[in-house]
């Protein structure tokens, strides 16, 4: 059998696959089976920040893997230390808890916030808001406190505790924290399963003073656009504010499972001994390779990322067969006249890789992809929805 027909006969059938099997990558293309190469879009979801094979981030994780791979959290790493010192430093944050993906980062912080209500207004407050058309994880909390009803379906009842208004309507939140007497907000920056879509600044400026007023709490999702995705560190520092958790995965692991809690300064104190762990989590191997991507995403990378971005917009905004434009930094959807499908498999046809977010094709090409490459790649973009615009 070859790899597709292994995959199908063993493999659980939870994601409906490209037919496109890719053996290797460098930098940001990739190669498949047959050898065809292809330029990255997708970045395995915003996870390969430096794209493929980057030398720094492999040397960090070898070097570290000669040294110990896995220690367990009975024991102190140098790596794990580390990595949590830097992502403190560089957001204000005072703790962090490692665990192995977003929606566990998530996990941990709805468990911080019910504790810190616990204590702070008792137990039978729990309530934690949420917005339409976020996206939380696939575990059975994460999913109910997602903003989609499509991900609920089947597999009801969900944990209580959850309700979602509109991202744009302050007055709506305004009213629900009162109703359900809310401990918390949970929010992304930039509604990434929900079609690629910014939070307007008033609104973000309502819930933060709105958190200011009553004491509730704010957690920002980072798991999709943190790391430098949207052309600041973390995809809040865009608005000027700053949340109580910050949750991350995805692209600060640069291609090994990673997921990060952070927690400010109201509830650095409420995970104590026995209260949460996680077997994996601060793996020595992991941190060292997450710690060699934080620190290189500086100053000029983040203006690089932002001035890729202005070149995509400006690229795509009146491009024949495309709607509109969405998106923050390089994390970008592009709605079009044409079946987003469609233009994804005519794309692929023609050495680009996308991936899609709801009805729009979504971009989340490594942060240091080379100026040409994405030039050749925004190409092909525009003559394929040009294509499928015309039928």
């Amino acid at each position: 059998m070859n790899t597709f027909e292994k995959d199908r006969q063993y493999v659980a059938n939870t994601y409906a696959r490209f037919p496109l099997e890719i053996v290797s990558g460098k930098g940001s293309v990739v190669t498949d089976v047959t050898g065809k190469e292809y330029i990255d879009l997708g970045t395995g979801i915003a996870v390969n920040t430096f794209g493929h094979g980057d030398k720094g981030w492999m040397q960090a994780v070898t070097d570290q893997l000669g040294k110990v791979a896995h220690t367990s959290n009975l024991f102190y790493t140098s790596p794990c230390a580390s990595l949590a010192e830097t992502l403190c430093n560089r957001t204000g944050m005072k703790k962090v808890f490692f665990s192995n993906s977003g929606a566990e980062a998530n996990e941990c912080a709805i468990k911080v916030a019910r504790g810190y209500a616990a204590a702070k207004w008792g137990k039978d407050r729990y309530t934690i808001v949420t917005l339409n058309n976020s996206f939380h994880g696939r575990t059975i909390t994460t999913l109910a406190a997602t903003g989609q009803e499509v991900f609920h379906q089947d597999f009801t009842p969900l944990t209580p505790g959850f309700v979602s208004v509109p991202a744009d309507d302050p007055e709506v939140l305004r009213k629900t924290v009162e109703e359900t007497q809310a401990i918390a907000v949970m929010f992304e920056a930039v509604q990434g399963e929900g079609g690629v879509l910014p939070l307007k600044a008033e609104f973000v400026k309502a819930m933060a003073e709105l958190a200011e007023e009553t004491g509730l709490l704010l957690i920002a999702d980072e798991v999709q656009v943190g790391n430098g995705r949207s052309g600041q560190l973390f995809g809040y520092m865009n608005f000027g504010m700053t949340p109580d958790i910050v949750t991350t995965a995805k692209g600060l692991g640069g291609g090994l499972p990673i997921g990060a809690t952070l927690l400010g300064e109201k509830v650095q104190d409420v995970l104590i001994p026995g209260s949460h762990g996680s077997t994996f989590g601060g793996n020595p191997a992991v941190c060292a390779g997450a710690l060699n991507i934080i620190n290189r995403i500086d100053d000029a990378l983040l203006a690089s990322v932002r001035e890729k971005s202005r070149y995509i917009f400006d690229s795509l905004a009146n491009a024949e067969g495309v709607v509109s434009v969405s998106g923050i930094g390089l994390m970008i959807g592009v709605e079009t006249v044409g079946d987003v499908g469609e233009i994804l498999s005519r794309c692929r046809e023609k050495g680009v890789i996308a991936i899609k977010a709801k009805n729009k094709v979504r971009l989340l090409p490594a942060l240091n992809i080379p100026q040409d490459l994405l030039e050749q790649a925004i190409t092909v973009l525009k003559e394929v929805c040009a294509e499928c615009a015309k039928g």
